[in-house]
């Protein structure tokens, strides 16, 4: 069986499925989209977008 180590290393093995981001201009944040439902799911509390989620044009 493959193992994705080291651990805890901060570091994501593909990419993140079925959520996209949005850039909020208003509060220059990124918000994290469910792709299925359309709702917000999660923002940012800094101004870095999400590791590994897809973006929304």
């Amino acid at each position: 069986m493959a193992k994705n180590a080291p651990y805890g290393d901060n570091h994501r093995h593909g990419a993140v499925k079925d959520r996209t981001q949005v850039y909020n201009p208003h509060n220059q944040r990124w918000t994290k989209i469910d792709t299925d439902t359309k709702l917000f799911i999660d923002q940012k509390a800094d101004k870095e977008p999400f590791k590994g989620v897809r973006k929304e044009k």
